[in-house]
Order: structure tokens, then sequence, then C-alpha cells
């Protein structure tokens, strides 16, 4: 609880109040307007004042009446979620995933789509503008209720400088994006690697909530990592933590420009079906690699039990690394891990009992597709906390 300020511009004081008010209404849920100038000790008609202000911009809103204490009902105010709306959209590989939120983070509409491959940046771009025209007119949502999108990039992305300096699999090598698709879209852009979103999203809403040391593993195209340390998303010193595909796992090779890192030109979903190929002709499109061997190892095809072994053994190399050198509490399998039967997980886990000293909770991711999503919207959330609607 604060006192009402009395220096500075009247303008100033005006918003900081605005913004004293809105806190009370967020934390409580619903609240009367006696009750915030009791906790904020303003006064009555100066909250009431603001609060009528306040409600003819969209933040809040009358929702009732609260009980009596021996006088008149008071009407109680809520927080508007609805008042601004979110986007997030994360490429990963062969598709594009883009959801519309509101200021809660509750989805409101979803769109999917597949990509051509390869890809192609300028044609991603054209994408993530045809999804958002098409969520905002299934939400019947106004351009300009939209406080921003959060995007999920494969490579290493540069959130302050807002360019991507190594993709492989777009082209954005050094290209300004985040200015990019701020032009295309007209909406303020926040980017970030897309396995950090997976990451934000598993620690804000899935299996990650309530650990404050988490590595969140994702093997699909390409093989990446988010690492979560103190409770803090940890990017290191150029924005590049994480990148595990580049671990020396696996036949070592000389790297041209622009190409895949070794464990991942290897082992990631891609790397793996290369590998199968020799045994297995008839892979179907879009299913599951490590599904697909578990279900011919099962039938005894040895040489599916091999490889199955294999990449089960090298995922485990990556893990003895990971957890070697920063001890996390947690360990989230996504991805193509989901798809790891119990077998396999008491496997890798009796290979980390015998190659490092602590092993840490391993669980499988929970929230699927939607955890970049949730993290994607989590970013902007971040970026725009509810106090800067007041400046809107």
């Amino acid at each position: 609880m604060r006192s009402s300020r009395k220096t500075g511009s009247s303008k100033l004081v005006k918003k900081w109040n605005k913004e004293e008010i809105l806190q009370q209404v967020i934390q409580h849920g619903q609240i009367s307007r006696a009750d915030i100038a009791k906790q904020t000790q303003l006064s009555r008609p100066c909250v009431s004042a603001l609060v009528e202000e306040m409600i003819q911009d969209g933040l809040l809103q009358e929702v009732g009446m609260g009980d009596s204490r021996g006088g008149r009902k008071p009407i109680l105010l809520e927080y508007n979620y609805q008042a601004y709306a979110i986007v997030g959209a994360v490429f990963e590989g062969s598709a594009l995933e883009m959801a519309v939120a509101d200021l809660k983070g509750e989805f409101l509409a979803r769109y999917r789509k597949r990509l051509a491959q390869p890809a192609d940046g300028e044609r991603v771009i054209e994408d993530l503008a045809a999804g958002l025209d098409r969520l905002l007119a299934e939400s019947s949502l106004p351009r300009d209720r939209l406080l921003g999108i959060g995007v999920g990039l494969p490579g290493v992305t540069q959130r302050g400088s807002g360019t991507v300096s190594f993709a492989p699999s777009t082209g954005w090598m050094g290209s300004p994006i985040r200015q990019t698709i701020e032009e295309r879209l007209e909406v303020p852009v926040i980017i970030d690697n897309d396995v950090n979103m997976m990451t934000l999203g598993e620690s804000v809403r899935g299996v990650g909530v309530g650990y404050s040391n988490v590595v969140y593993i994702y093997v699909g195209t390409g093989i990446g990592s988010g690492i979560i340390l103190d409770g803090q998303l940890y990017r290191g010193s150029r924005d590049a933590a994480g990148e595990i595909g580049y671990m020396l796992i696996g036949p070592v090779h000389s790297r041209r420009d622009g190409a895949y890192g070794v464990f991942e030109t290897h082992y990631s979903v891609p790397g793996v079906k290369a590998q199968a190929k020799a045994f297995l002709s008839d892979l179907q499109e879009g299913s599951s690699i490590i599904e697909t061997l578990i279900g011919q190892a099962r039938q005894d095809n040895r040489e599916a039990a091999r490889l199955l072994d294999d990449v089960y053994r090298h995922w485990a190399y990556a893990m003895a690394n990971i957890v070697s050198v920063l001890n996390p509490e947690l360990l989230i399998l996504s991805g193509e891990m989901v798809h790891i039967d119990e077998k396999g997980v008491k496997q890798i886990r009796e290979w980390l009992t015998e190659w490092v000293p602590v092993v840490p909770r391993m669980e499988k991711a929970r929230l699927g597709e939607e955890a970049g999503l949730i993290g994607a919207v989590h970013s902007v959330l971040e970026a725009f906390p509810s106090t800067k609607l007041l400046d809107k």
C-alpha cells in the first residue's frame, strides 16, 4: 500500500494513481471503489473519477454487486482482460503455429500452416501476415486493439538488436528481422529463439511450474535447448546459450557456413530419418520416427532396434553434458523426445546414473505445440505489463 504522491506534475501524479488503482483491481480480482480508496489512501472522489476514465478506456468494467457492510451493496470492478489482445507465433521446421490471446493469456483463436520446404524467409513473413489477418477476422478483433506479437524463430536470435545472426533453415543471417516483421504487420514485435519460447511456455503453465533451474531439450528439424537458471531464462553473452545442436556428438564433420551442427545433423528428426531409410522404405510423412522405430523393434527388426538404441544413447550423451555443467533440477524432453517409450526413458535414466553424480528429474513436455505459443504470448505480457496500457 502506498500513499498518494504529492510531487511531480499533475499529469504524472494522475498516471501514478491510475497505476495503483489498476494494480489493486488485478491483485484482488474484483474490488469496490471504496476498498480501492482504503487500500491506496486516495480520496473516494479521486478514485471514482479515475475509475470512470479507466472504464471509458476499456481497462476496467463493472461486474455486479458485492456484499453489503451495513449500507448499499457496492459495485464491484474487474480488470477487462479483453481490452487488448496479443498474438503468439512460432516457426519450427515445416510449420507455423499462431494464436491470438487475451490479457490473461487465454487463447481466443488458433491458426496452423504447413510451410513450403525448403523454408524461404520472405515467404514465411507473408505466411505470418496472412495468419494474423485470419486470426483477427476469426476473433473479430480490430487491429488497433492488438498490443503486440511474440515470434519464436529458429536460430540464434538477438532480442536486443532484433536480428537473427544464424538460422540455416530460413536464411535469416544477420537480417533485421524484427524491424521487417513490424513494418509488414504494423504491430510491435518481440522476437526470441523458438525453443526459448517453448521453455517459457512449459515453465509458466506446464511441467516446469515450480522449478527454478530447468533445461528444456527439443528435438525437431534441429536440436536446441532452453535454459532457466534461478528462475530466469539464460541466453548467454550473445543470445546463443542452449544451441546444443552444435555439440560434438556423433561423427564429426567440417561444418560449412550456414550448415547445421554435428549433433543435430545426425540425431535431429531429419538426421534419424536419413539413417532409417537404409532399412525402412515406407516412412510416412509427418509420422514419428521414434514411434516407427519402436514398432519395428518390437517386431524383431534388428536394424531398427540398433538405430533406436544409438539414438537414445546419443541423446543421453547430450543430457549428461548438460547435467554436468548446469546441474538442473529438471530436464524437460520435448519434440520427438515425447515419443520415447517407458523402456527407453528407463534406459536413459540408467545411463545417466552411470555417467553423472546427480541425475535430475526427467519429464516429458506437457503442452505440446501450445508451449511455444504460450511462451510467445507470455513474452509480450512481460514486455507490455498492464500499467503500460495506461500510456495507450
